[in-house]
C-alpha cells in the first residue's frame, strides 16, 4: 500500500499482507483508493477535500484519511477499537509524520460519544463487511454531532448501500467486489 499523490505521494505504507481477517482488516486497495479519489477530485462533489476536516470510521490501516490529507485535508480524526488496526494507523502517522494533522479515537466507531468539537466534513466509512455496522456507525455519528450538515460520507461495502433515515444517496460505484455509496445528511 502506499499513498496514491499528494505532499505524500509514492510513500508506503505499514503493510498487513493480504489484511487480517481476526482483526477484521481488509485494506482498501490502492486501485479501488485511486478510483475512488478520482470520483472526489473530478468535480461532482465540488472539493469536499481541501482544508476538510476528515472522520475515518473504522480506519484500519488509516489510508483512506491519510490519502486526504495529503490531497489536502486539514485534519484526519481515525476512529478504530482494533489493537492491530491502532498500531497500524500510528505507524502510518509516523511514516507520513503527520501526528499534527491527526488523531486516534481507540473506539468501537458504531458507540461514539457525543463530539465536543467542530462537525466533519467529510466522512469515510469502511466497516466490517455484511455485518449492518455501517448503518449504526452513521447513526451514532450523526445523532453525536460529528458529521456536518453539508458533510460528504463515503461508504465502502460489499454490496450497494441504501441511505439510512436522514441521509440522501448522491451517487454509488462498483470496483470490483467493492461497492462505494456516496452520500449526505437530507
Amino acid at each position: 500500500m502506499r499513498i496514491i499523490a499528494g505532499q505524500f505521494r509514492g510513500t508506503a505504507l505499514a503493510s498487513v499482507g493480504k489484511g487480517d481477517a481476526g482483526a477484521h482488516l481488509r485494506p482498501t486497495t490502492d486501485r479501488v483508493r485511486e478510483s475512488l479519489f478520482n470520483v472526489l477530485m473530478g468535480g461532482k462533489f465540488g472539493d469536499p477535500i481541501t482544508g476538510a476536516r476528515v472522520l475515518d470510521l473504522f480506519a484500519g490501516t488509516g489510508a483512506l484519511g491519510l490519502e486526504a490529507l495529503s490531497r489536502g485535508a486539514s485534519h484526519v480524526t481515525f476512529v478504530d477499537d482494533g489493537r492491530k488496526a491502532q498500531s497500524l494507523i500510528r505507524d502510518n502517522i509516523r511514516i507520513t509524520k503527520a501526528k499534527s494533522e491527526t488523531g486516534l479515537s481507540s473506539r468501537d466507531a458504531t458507540r461514539l460519544p457525543p463530539n465536543d468539537g467542530d462537525a466533519y466534513d467529510l466522512i469515510f466509512l469502511d466497516p466490517p463487511y455484511g455485518k449492518a455496522l455501517g448503518q449504526s456507525a452513521l447513526a451514532t455519528a450523526q445523532k453525536g454531532g460529528w458529521i456536518s450538515e453539508t458533510a460528504l460520507i463515503v461508504w465502502e461495502e460489499n454490496a450497494p448501500q441504501l441511505p439510512p433515515q436522514g441521509f440522501a444517496l448522491l451517487d454509488q460505484r462498483k470496483y470490483g467486489d467493492t461497492h462505494v455509496t456516496f452520500l449526505q445528511p437530507a
